[in-house]
């Protein structure tokens, strides 16, 4: 049960594309849903799973309780009273609160003990959030990258929705996620694709192209739905949130396109092993490569230290960052690792 829930979360599958049509037209759009466009990309199989689990050293992948992440002193009541600072609160793996213009972004809002179609089994919380849900000031905007368990969970959104306001709350999705929305009771989503733009109460939102896949059951629907970053700019002031990716040269497109960015949250976690997971989960090294590709003034690292996901220490991918960043000359401030709940101020 625990291999399938997984197998869920990371959605492992094989591929539901010739290509070769869609591919000489350049789009990502197939006949059956939707492709990374890549030219060495190539979709990891089931047996390519079946392949990982059955050969992990099960004994080398430390449990939930060999772990103690301190969490960071956080002010609730500062952060709904903030309505002119830019700031930036990470929460826990992809979730981020950034305030902009004093406008609240939500990131891939997740809440609950575990990243699973059920609250019963599955990847469940090393740390618990550091701002919990009911201490959230106003959400204006949330934005979601991709229908995987660890980034599109239902009880946050549905709490999310049920707060006093929910109602104005603007979601933006990826192509093909707004029927989900609409079935859970969010009539105010917006839904677009890659490099499309949108005005939200005085944000310009825009879908760039990252390197991932969807999925969210184990019989069908893989691929049906697309997986984006996500741009915000408001007051001259540029962040991008990545969302899920492997390494690719997407990034260096989006920063010629749309950068320098002032503040971009990237992925440093989920990475081993390197053969299955390096299409669709970046290494540290590989994101200190995308704080240079996106020319990005200050960086903040995600999806790291918050579910057992995969085979690497849940505490190395902040040790290898710091590694990649001496090798690369990038200053440690510029490129953060933040505490669970820690909130800086962007100056």
């Amino acid at each position: 049960m625990a291999a399938g829930i997984l197998l869920l979360c990371l959605a492992a599958a094989t591929s539901d594309f010739d290509g070769a049509d869609e591919a000489a037209a350049g789009s990502h759009h197939g006949p059956d849903g939707f492709r990374n466009l890549t030219g060495d990309y190539e979709e990891p199989t089931f047996f390519d799973f079946l392949r990982w689990r059955f050969s992990r050293d099960g004994r080398k992948v430390r449990g939930p309780e060999s772990y103690h992440f301190p969490l960071a002193k956080n002010d609730p009541g500062a952060l709904a009273a903030n309505l002119d600072r830019t700031t930036l609160t990470w929460i826990g793996h992809a979730t981020l609160l950034v305030q902009i213009a004093g406008r609240n972004v939500l990131t891939d809002p997740h809440f609950s003990r575990r990243a699973s179609p059920v609250q019963w089994a599955g990847p469940e919380r090393v740390v618990r959030p550091g701002l919990a849900l009911e201490e959230l000031p106003r959400i204006d905007l949330v934005v979601l990258s991709h229908d995987h368990y660890d980034s599109l969970d239902r009880n946050s959104i549905r709490a999310l929705r049920a707060r006093p306001g929910g109602e104005r709350t603007t979601f933006a999705v990826p192509l093909g996620l707004a029927d989900w929305f609409r079935k859970e009771g969010v009539e105010n989503v917006v839904e677009l694709d890659w490099w499309q733009s949108h005005s939200v109460d005085g944000l310009e939102l825009t879908a760039v192209p990252v390197q991932h896949r969807s999925k969210r059951s184990l019989i069908g629907g893989r691929n049906k739905t697309l997986w984006a970053g996500w741009v915000v700019k408001a007051d001259e002031f540029s962040f991008l949130f990545t969302g899920d990716s492997g390494y690719t040269e997407l990034f260096r497109q989006i920063g010629e396109k749309l950068g320098p960015f002032d503040l971009a949250a990237i992925p440093i976690g989920a990475y081993e092993p390197r053969w299955f997971m390096k299409p669709h989960h970046m290494d540290p090294e590989e994101a200190a490569q995308v704080h240079l590709d996106l020319k990005s003034r200050k960086s903040v690292a995600i999806h790291w230290g918050t579910f057992i996901l995969t085979d690497e220490p849940l505490d190395e991918p902040p040790k290898k960052l710091a590694e990649a960043l001496r090798e690369k000359g990038i200053p440690a401030e510029d490129f953060l690792v933040l505490k669970h709940g820690e909130t800086i101020v962007i100056e």
